[in-house]
């Protein structure tokens, strides 16, 4: 159905040279930030061996505080190229990510492949090339740093952005009763052979894949009228994917970008709260029992290159030709991000916790709000406002964002800190500070319950 609305494009999932299949490894990226509790690392070489993961990768988990027993892992998966796969050490320091991963009792997990510049990306991006291997061997590892054995067998809610969406597909299709849920942006696995890259490997869709809500995300810029063309080929894989998944029966939908090409845009404000939602309705009650079904029963359709959704019942068209959402409140959100990505939230974000004062810096702890993320921070001294940090986010690709973004939608480095510096306040003055969040869509937290006096030294 994509075909008759876009035109026609070429498969490009993939930013990926036809480099050899092994180059010579470079030395280990340089790992920033620390993962010191409540974030653990592990690390592994890469493999000369026959499928074997054939790149050095780093897995990053950070869990929640005052969690017994991890009830899934979220992983946020990057893209290709060296790039987008130095981003994905940010990936679990991302405040965002975490609000999700707390609400539910779940690790939030981000690989980071040490892929060179244009190597051959599906070395990693297909599961089958050893990538799912050490993915579970990772979770093995870390439960045991972290004590939380239960990570490796724990059910997954994938997060994946061009390669790293068709890893995310991949793995769906691989081991569908471990995934509660699976958002792929700008990238899918094949479901049919690539005339131009003979070497892709194609993926059968089993029927346990069915049950899997999943969400097709995607540019509507992507294509041929990218300058260099390289993602001209991600509608048609989508088309593909979708048409195959949908027409057995699939719970999957398709949410276009009306704003971007390849890059993410403001695709979390709709991928967060729609994992929130699988998630509530398919993790188990008790940790170790098995995935639940997703229910069915107030489903709503949409053309998927539409805007307009309906219930089930009152829908005109084909339904397994349609796009699927689980209700009406997702069906809401999908129709305003289609329109224009303004997903319109009226929750605000929780207030700041922990203010301290050290001579004249201030620090805090926060969390995002699960809708809308986190734009700035308000401080006030003495019943006065002082600062807004940062008095302007940066994010080229959606709405400015406390932590910012990388093209792969994580933090940028070096992450920036909950910290300001008062370098207006008077020294041997005893002064009290508060301090409030504002979400992304300019909505405001109250201040701080507790907030901290002390004399500013400097």
């Amino acid at each position: 159905m994509l075909r008759h609305v876009y035109n026609r494009l070429t498969l490009a999932i993939l930013v990926v040279g036809f480099a050899s299949l092994l180059p010579a490894q470079k030395a280990p990226y340089d790992i920033f930030p620390s993962a010191n509790p409540p974030y653990y690392r592990v690390r592994y070489e890469g493999s000369t061996h026959a499928g074997q993961l054939a790149y050095a990768v780093n897995y990053n988990v950070w869990i929640p505080e005052n969690v017994k027993q991890l009830r899934g892992v979220i992983v946020h998966q990057h893209g290709c190229g060296e790039g987008s796969c130095k981003s994905g050490l940010t990936g679990t320091f991302d405040l965002h990510w975490q609000a999700l991963a707390k609400k539910h009792g779940c690790a939030l997990l981000a690989p980071a492949y040490e892929q060179p510049e244009g190597a051959d990306c599906q070395m990693w991006c297909d599961p089958r090339n050893g990538s799912d291997a050490a993915f579970q061997k990772c979770l093995a590892d870390l439960g045991k740093l972290s004590g939380h054995s239960e990570l490796a067998s724990a059910p997954w809610a994938l997060w994946g952005h061009s390669g790293g969406g068709h890893w995310a597909g991949g793995m769906v299709l691989l081991h569908p009763e471990r995934v509660a849920a699976a958002w792929l942006r700008s990238g899918v696995p094949l479901l049919k052979p690539d005339t131009q890259r003979a070497s892709i490997k194609v993926h059968s869709v089993p029927d346990a894949a069915l049950k899997v809500p999943v969400m097709c995300n995607l540019g509507t810029k992507e294509g041929v009228s990218v300058k260099d063309g390289r993602f001209a080929g991600v509608w048609p894989a989508n088309e593909t994917f979708f048409n195959t998944v949908r027409a057995k029966g699939g719970l999957i939908g398709v949410a276009v970008d009306p704003i971007t090409a390849h890059e993410c845009g403001n695709q979390r404000y709709f991928a967060i709260p729609w994992l929130d939602h699988c998630l509530s309705a398919r993790l188990p009650q008790t940790v170790g029992q098995p995935l639940r079904e997703m229910p069915t029963d107030q489903v709503w359709l949409a053309d998927p290159t539409g805007n307009q959704a309906a219930p089930i019942g009152k829908y005109q068209g084909n339904p397994l030709a349609a796009g699927w959402l689980p209700n009406e409140t997702m069906a809401q959100a999908w129709m305003q991000y289609v329109t224009d990505t303004e997903i319109s939230d009226s929750t605000p974000p929780p207030e700041p916790t922990n203010v301290r004062l050290h001579g004249n810096e201030l620090s805090w702890d926060a969390e995002a709000d699960l809708e809308s993320g986190l734009a700035s921070f308000i401080v006030e001294r003495d019943g006065e406002i002082v600062a807004t940090v940062p008095e302007q986010g940066k994010n080229p690709f959606g709405r400015p964002i406390f932590q910012n973004l990388q093209y792969s939608d994580t933090p940028t480095q070096p992450l920036v800190p909950l910290r300001f510096t008062d370098a207006r306040a008077q020294s041997g003055i005893v002064h009290t500070y508060r301090i409030m969040s504002v979400n992304t869509v300019g909505l405001r937290s109250k201040f701080s319950s507790k907030s901290n006096s002390g004399e500013v030294s400097k």
